[in-house]
């Protein structure tokens, strides 16, 4: 079966995908490409939909994820087994032959590769995690492994819109406490409340970091209910859980 996937053209030549919820085995409110772990959905089936996203990215390899936490934290890929995983929000590997996996519904996955140099990442970007600068940190993390930042292409994908994205008068007080031109990434609502503009935050804080390949693909997760999970939308519609979308990246082998 066909598993269909977003791709950024920045990332052309380097297996990955951004995928959503079609393809899967699934069922119910969590229906069909579940990968997440702690959905409560059953396990073969997240193991099958995450073995199917796989096959369509780098067929045979194994999925490296970590146990995200909304931080900054980085680790480098290892064998870690699914029940043990490290507490982060970022991978890299220079490893050909593995993917590495990102669960998001809302918050932005990020794809980073320097392909000159094998090394490739893949980043969960929350607002905490954005703030906190996990993008920064896994750029520094692909460096130490042979990577240069003016090579590093980078794609964010589907993550809540900022029409989607209602918060809180105080929300924006720790960006503008770092930055007062984050200002920008806020406006005015419907309701008078302020509306958060991630994924334009997560991508000027990759251009900031001297990244000159920057891409974004403008899906909504929360508008988008056929094609994508999203928290936000289940905690307003009173569901008993929600699903997680998957995005993958790796090298092939020599």
């Amino acid at each position: 079966m066909i598993v269909p996937a977003w791709r950024a053209a920045a990332l052309d030549g380097v297996p990955h995908g951004f995928f959503g919820r079609q393809g899967g085995l699934s069922t119910g409110a969590m229906a069909s490409l579940n990968c997440g772990w702690g959905s409560g959905d059953d396990l073969a089936l997240i193991v099958e939909n995450r073995r199917r996203a796989a096959d369509a990215v780098l067929p045979g390899a194994r999925i490296v994820s970590p146990h995200q936490i909304h931080s900054a934290e980085v680790v480098e890929a290892g064998e870690w087994p699914d029940n043990d995983r490290p507490h982060a929000d970022a991978v890299v590997t220079d490893r050909p032959g593995i993917l590495l996996g990102i669960l998001t519904a809302d918050c932005a996955p990020v794809l980073f590769a320097d392909r000159e140099a094998g090394v490739v990442a893949a980043a969960h970007a929350g607002w905490k995690g954005a703030l906190a600068g996990v993008t920064d940190r896994t750029v520094e993390a692909m460096e130490q492994l042979g990577a240069r930042r003016e090579r590093i292409a980078a794609a964010v994908g589907p993550c809540i819109a900022q029409r989607s994205y209602e918060v809180d008068f105080r929300f924006a007080d720790p960006f503008l406490e770092v930055d007062p031109s984050a200002e920008r990434f806020f406006n005015e609502g419907p309701s008078g409340k302020p509306h958060f503009d991630l994924e334009s935050y997560v991508l000027a804080r990759l251009a900031a970091a001297g990244l000159r390949q920057v891409e974004a693909l403008g899906q909504d997760t929360y508008g988008q209910s056929e094609c994508f999970y999203s928290y936000r939308r289940a905690t307003h519609r009173n569901e008993p859980s929600y699903g997680r979308q998957i995005s993958l990246i790796g090298s092939r082998p020599s």
